[in-house]
């Protein structure tokens, strides 16, 4: 019976593992659509796998004024930045906001720490492009929407301005960092292994490919690394690796006490204030 037990046992290991990677791709949180108010406006996009977007403009002080893409995070939504992406159309900048993939009103599709999610940023920041003229665009980038940024099939977004919020560097780190933030060791080292090769049934390709601090590294545009002084899913150290990976002119701001959740929601007046300035310097004033 011992042994049966533990056959058993091994037979489950497998398919709990499996489930436990399913949790963390699948899974949508419902939101109800808030129609966009002038003079801002909803719209619909389509990223290069057909997967339909759905987005809101806010058009900016003239048609030619630098834009702003503002990519959420994981279970987030574009709804949830609203305000943010409001106050930075106020500021004269043209904003767009799109629910990526598998989130709000976008179609369903498994999360995959933005390897897929990048063909929605793409269309996002491509459509904006065009859109202002061919103006400079920058990007916030906040979490999944940060990777999204960085992981296109055709490398980093052409932005002239990216602002990553709590991005993870790579994806050794953002599974170990979230087993350990709810289970001791030796769970984390076990399963990291266990979680991170199922990159290959999952999304054709390997966890090499999942690293948004390797591609950070031909990113020669302004970057401002933002990061939760609390985060436990990607802490200081991280944010402070990956400063240094990027290329070209940089900078750091930590919010203080802020876990990840904080962080990524971050939307007082200094913050808002410090995205300002960072893309007039960048982008130029609108």
């Amino acid at each position: 019976m011992i042994w049966l037990g533990l056959a058993l046992f091994a037979a489950a290991v497998p398919a709990l593992v499996w489930l436990a990677g399913s949790a963390m791709v699948w899974g949508r949180v419902p939101v109800a659509a808030v129609p966009a108010v002038a003079p801002a406006r909803d719209l619909t996009l389509t990223a290069a796998d057909g997967i339909t977007l759905a987005a809101t403009f806010w058009p900016g002080r003239r048609p030619g004024s630098p834009g702003i893409v503002l990519l959420h995070g994981v279970f987030a939504d574009r709804t949830g930045y609203a305000a943010q992406a409001g106050w930075l159309a106020r500021q004269g900048f043209a904003v767009l906001t799109v629910d990526l993939r598998g989130h709000g009103g976008s179609g369903a599709a498994a999360h995959s720490f933005g390897l897929s999610e990048s063909r929605d940023a793409r269309a996002a920041f491509d459509w904006l492009k065009a859109r202002q003229a061919n103006a400079p665009v920058g990007v916030i980038g906040i979490s999944l929407g940060g990777a999204a940024a960085l992981l296109g099939d055709d490398g980093p977004l052409p932005a002239q301005a990216l602002a990553l919020v709590c991005v993870f560097p790579d994806i050794d780190a953002a599974i170990r960092n979230r087993v350990a933030a709810h289970a001791p060791e030796p769970l984390p080292s076990l399963l990291t292994p266990l979680l991170k090769y199922q990159s290959y049934p999952r999304f054709g390709v390997g966890p090499e490919r999942l690293r948004p601090i390797e591609v950070l590294r031909k990113v020669t545009a302004p970057v401002l690394i933002v990061g939760g002084g609390a985060d436990a899913y990607t802490p200081p150290e991280e944010s402070r690796a990956m400063l240094a990976a990027a290329a070209g002119p940089k900078e750091l701001l930590l919010l203080d006490g802020m876990d990840h959740a904080a962080a990524t929601w971050a939307d007082t007046p200094a913050y808002r204030e410090r995205l300002k300035a960072f893309f007039v310097g960048a982008l130029g004033a609108p």
